[in-house]
């Protein structure tokens, strides 16, 4: 099935549009709360279209995310009870059943790993609410496991230039399903170690 390859295609589209950096914050706060689409997939695009402003880029995607992780903070602490059903009932469950094991195990040296590696942010920033972690550590976290990730794509975009982008277009289905495969198998082994 091919299902990267088409959106691949749309983000570039979004990426060279001239509000692309708007529609950058707007899904840089919204993947951090709620949405599911890694950022990644629209900064990788906007760097190649725009490789002279990958500092800039990567600084949006940053805030933006921080922004939205701090508001997915304040649904965990104040909206929990009017979200608890729906998770309760989503694939969600286990993975905050997860994160908020972590949480209270590790802190905000958790919510930096998260904030670097592809395992989701944003249940994190809602169970960060839910357990009320210290939300300057947690912002403080947050901006350097953000700021590391977002940065090392753009730097590494830059500078792979064209030939970055002709073997990213080449194997895009690939890697999107890869990259899905990890993520359940990083998820599925959290989920029977936290058992």
């Amino acid at each position: 099935m091919k299902l990267f390859g088409s959106l691949y295609e749309r983000v570039m589209q979004w990426s060279r549009h001239r509000y692309a950096e708007y529609y950058l914050g707007a899904m840089s706060f919204a993947e951090s709360s709620f949405f599911p689409i890694p950022v990644d997939v629209m900064l990788a695009p906007m760097v190649l279209a725009k490789r002279e402003r990958w500092i800039h880029l990567a600084g949006i995607a940053t805030l933006f995310s921080v922004l939205g992780g701090v508001a997915g903070y304040a649904i965990g602490y104040g909206l929990f009870d009017t979200i608890e059903p729906w998770l309760r009932e989503s694939h969600y469950w286990g993975s905050y059943e997860i994160s908020k094991q972590w949480l209270d195990d590790y802190g905000v040296w958790i919510v930096f790993v998260v904030g670097f590696s592809p395992i989701p942010y944003k249940i994190f920033t809602i169970t960060a609410g839910v357990v009320v972690l210290n939300l300057p550590g947690f912002i403080i976290a947050s901006v350097i496991g953000r700021a590391g990730r977002f940065f090392l794509v753009a730097g590494l975009v830059r500078v792979g230039g064209q030939r970055f982008e002709d073997t990213l277009t080449k194997y895009v289905e690939r890697i999107g399903w890869a990259a899905v495969v990890i993520a359940i198998t990083v998820i599925g082994w959290l989920m029977l170690r936290g058992q």
